[in-house]
């Protein structure tokens, strides 16, 4: 409709009389100045940044366009109506080729239309070639402009200028020229830009998402979409981060017929931000923000059994470990009772995703950096989380019996739903810093799209880590058929804390890579002294006291260890051979290396992310892709993602990831990138290699 009301006010235009007449030329002016000749709301010259020819093989010279106030022209790529501008040189004398530039252009919003060009003025850049340097070069154009106001007129201007022999001097418009070649958008594959840079281009279906960066910050950014066969595209909303240095833009392809799929396709975009704008060309990958509803059913799906996956993290054994002995202490209850207090558990969990769903939707609407088992980079986190273990796993070993813990018990194993409420909710709390299969995937769909997708996959993954007490909710007999309590408790209260004593091993393992192996060994002491100091209390008749206070202190010397101590800079990955063969991440050589020929397998893994590890161990280290990864041409890089790092976490955004495993394949076969699976194969590495190696 928009194109069937622009063919209208045109072909009304073209009926008008006198809509196409044009003033006749002056004379050439010799200071590389044509006449200026007007037709209705404009008026035209070409201009010269020399007087002469001299040996020049091309000049740059200029179509200079005035528009009346009200009035404006269009770009190369007009949008939802009009016309570039179309010139015929066939008539000049001595030139070869006039290859024309456009500026910048800008947006033109009208009743629903988008449209790109100029108004008030513009000059737009030509190089002249020469068909023989040193002669006299006369000019002669024939130029057809569709200019609009209220409505569209097309403008026909002809237009002359004569350069003679002689010294190519610069004349009155060189500075002129020179500002407007300034403002042509340079090419970002050719180092062209310093400043703005376009860093991913993600599509599904009609909508496209593009993400772009700045040295210092972003004032209005806009974009144009080219793509062929054409396309319209909306005017971008925007979502800035890191300071107003990064944006997202998301746009909508208008009028596109059924079916049409961008991902794949190739697009010059135009980014523009005031006086500056790059211009680069991509191939659109496939996005995870604007996944249809299949994508986002089949997401959900996968949130759900990253959420089941969750339990069996180390993070949920101490509320998991409290709840068990809580259903044996209450083993032959009543069906109902049982059946009410595996529900609240249930809710409890649902209801702290969906409030940690609500804190993450506002700090991605304030432009915060969001993302999934990041506490795990902070050694304060770490050390909170290695107490909290070590008092769970004394007390399941009887090692103390002192009010607060004892409290805390009574609460979550108490008659009401308050208790098994704040257990689910204690479950989550302990949940979130851990990575499961799955569950970074289906985190990155979230947080890579809208309210909807955030609130749809944490419900989904809250669900999930729920299902264990929804199914004993669902046949509450189960519990009834576990025996009564008696010693054998005993028993399962040291295996419990074994279990927990083994958490915190691993935790302190992960904090020697933060801080150092001295830090994590302190800590350890503490955590030792800690659990003495609860075990000798408990003899001390009369002065009971003095074990909690003794714990409470060495409790907070191992909090107040990170902030004194504070990251080692010496805390590195230990080397070993395996590591030898890869080199650390950075991601502008990969366009090197692939336009080397070599592929390129990025690895962003870190020391507490369990999945990695597994991966490493059962895939990447092993067999026959350990073989494939000693050969020459594959670069290997690892991103390590223990401690906070800007740099990876962008390159993880740049790829809809807001967790981690995350491995993708780089090669003359895919320079875009093949991401693999959270859960890696054998046969889907060795798949990836081969297609990225291939030569295009």
């Amino acid at each position: 409709m928009k194109r069937l009301a622009v063919l209208a006010l045109t072909l009304f235009a073209l009926a008008l009389p006198g809509t196409v007449a044009a003033q006749p030329a002056a004379a050439a002016q010799s200071d590389g100045q044509g006449a200026w000749t007007k037709a209705g709301p404009v008026e035209a010259r070409i201009v010269s940044s020399v007087t002469g020819t001299g040996d020049l093989t091309s000049l740059p010279i200029g179509l200079e366009v005035r528009l009346e106030p009200g009035w404006k022209t269009y770009w190369r790529s007009p949008g939802d109506a009009g016309f570039a501008p179309r010139l015929d040189w066939s008539a000049s004398q001595n030139l070869k080729e006039a290859g024309l530039s456009y500026p910048a252009p800008h947006r033109f919003s009208v009743l629903g239309f988008e449209t790109a060009g100029y108004d008030t003025e513009v000059l737009f850049p030509i190089r002249a070639t020469l068909a023989e340097p040193g002669k006299p070069l006369d000019l002669a154009l024939s130029a057809e402009l569709l200019v609009c106001s209220d409505i569209c007129v097309p403008q026909s201007v002809k237009l002359t200028l004569g350069v003679p022999e002689g010294p190519a001097t610069p004349g009155p418009s060189a500075n002129d020229i020179a500002r407007a070649q300034s403002l042509v958008p340079r090419l970002q594959e050719e180092g062209g830009a310093s400043l703005l840079k376009i860093d991913s281009v993600r599509a599904r279906g009609t909508l496209l998402e593009v993400e772009a960066t700045v040295a210092d910050t972003f004032v209005s950014p806009d974009l144009f979409v080219e793509t062929d066969p054409p396309l319209a595209f909306s005017a971008p909303t925007t979502s800035f981060s890191d300071g107003d240095r990064r944006v997202r833009m998301t746009l909508q392809a208008t009028d596109a017929p059924a079916g049409t799929e961008l991902s794949g396709r190739v697009l010059t975009m135009t980014l523009v931000d005031g006086s500056r704008a790059v211009e680069s060309r991509a191939t659109a990958g496939t996005g995870r923000a604007a996944g249809p509803a299949g994508g986002l059913l089949a997401m959900l799906g996968v949130a759900l059994l990253g959420g089941l996956i969750l339990n069996l993290m180390p993070c949920v054994l101490p509320v998991l470990s409290l709840k068990l002995l809580s259903v044996v202490k209450h083993g032959g209850k009543a069906p109902a009772a049982v059946r009410a207090g595996f529900l609240a558990s249930a809710a409890g969990i649902v209801t702290s995703f969906l409030l940690l769903a609500t804190a993450l939707v506002a700090v991605k609407a304030a432009g915060g950096a969001v993302g999934w088992g990041i506490q795990f980079q902070q050694p304060l986190f770490l050390t909170f989380m290695v107490v909290l273990v070590t008092l769970f796993a004394a007390n399941l070993w009887g090692v103390f019996e002192i009010p607060l813990p004892r409290l805390l018990a009574d609460r979550l194993g108490g008659e009401g739903l308050a208790g098994p409420f704040a257990t689910g909710a204690f479950a989550t709390l302990l949940a979130t810093p851990c990575s499961a299969p799955f569950l970074g995937t289906a985190v990155g769909f979230a947080l890579a799209g809208g309210t909807l997708d955030v609130y749809a996959i944490f419900a989904a993954l809250g669900i999930g880590l729920a299902l264990p007490y929804l199914l004993v909710a669902a046949v509450p007999r189960v519990a009834g058929l576990l025996p009564r309590p008696g010693r054998w408790m005993a028993v399962l209260r040291r295996v419990l804390g074994f279990a927990l004593a083994l958490t915190a091993v691993w935790l302190l393992s992960v904090l020697a890579v933060q801080m150092g192996e001295v830090a994590a060994a302190t800590v350890a002491l503490l955590m030792i002294g800690l659990v003495a100091a609860l075990w000798a209390g408990r003899t001390l008749t009369g002065r009971r006291w003095v074990g909690p206070a003794l714990a409470s202190v060495l409790a907070l010397a191992a909090f107040g260890l990170p902030a004194a101590v504070g990251p080692s800079a010496g805390a590195a990955t230990t080397v070993t051979e395996a590591s030898l063969r890869w080199v650390p991440f950075d991601e502008a050589a990969i366009r090197d290396h692939v336009s080397a020929g070599r592929t390129v397998l990025v690895d962003v893994t870190a020391d507490w992310c369990i999945t990695c590890q597994a991966n490493k161990k059962l895939v990447i280290g092993r067999g026959t892709v350990a073989k494939r990864l000693d050969d020459p041409a594959l670069v290997t890089m690892r991103a390590d993602w223990t401690r906070p790092d800007e740099t990876i976490a962008r390159f993880l955004a740049d790829h809809g990831r807001y967790g981690i495993p995350f491995n993708i394949v780089y090669g003359p076969g895919a320079p875009d990138g093949i991401a693999l699976p959270e859960l890696l194969s054998e046969s889907a590495v060795l798949a990836a290699l081969d297609v990225a190696s291939r030569k295009p």
